[in-house]
């Protein structure tokens, strides 16, 4: 069983910026393949981004590239979302899941966090 736990989001006015942080248990973290999702009210999960184990690979959903970065560090088995430039539609659940193989779509990540929220002011 890997534990996935999210931290850092918070209140923010547009324009603003916010890093989510992921940690995920285990020996194996560089094996794991990370992945970000979010959920906004009344609107379908979406996958913002991934990366891959090795750090080779990574995506990012169309309305965030330019202004989100996803990144990891596999010696503090913590995985990243950097995002600036922030605006209100990227209110939302934030959700940070695992999986075996580097992935758009979410039923092949097999370990999920609580999520965290992050609301994003005008």
């Amino acid at each position: 069983q890997v534990q996935v736990v999210e931290s850092g989001g918070g209140l923010v006015q547009v324009g603003g910026s916010l890093r989510l942080s992921c940690t995920a248990s285990g020996r194996t973290f560089s094996r794991y393949h990370m992945g970000w999702f979010r959920r906004a009210p009344g609107k379908d999960q979406e996958l913002v981004a991934a990366i891959s184990g090795d750090t080779l690979n990574t995506y990012l959903e169309d309305t965030v590239k330019g202004r989100f970065t996803i990144s990891r560090d596999n010696a503090k088995n913590t995985v990243y979302l950097q995002m600036n430039s922030l605006k209100p539609e990227d209110t939302a659940v934030y959700y940070c899941a695992v999986s075996k193989r580097f992935s758009r779509r979410s039923h092949e990540y097999d370990y999920w966090g609580q999520g965290t929220q992050v609301t994003v002011s005008s």
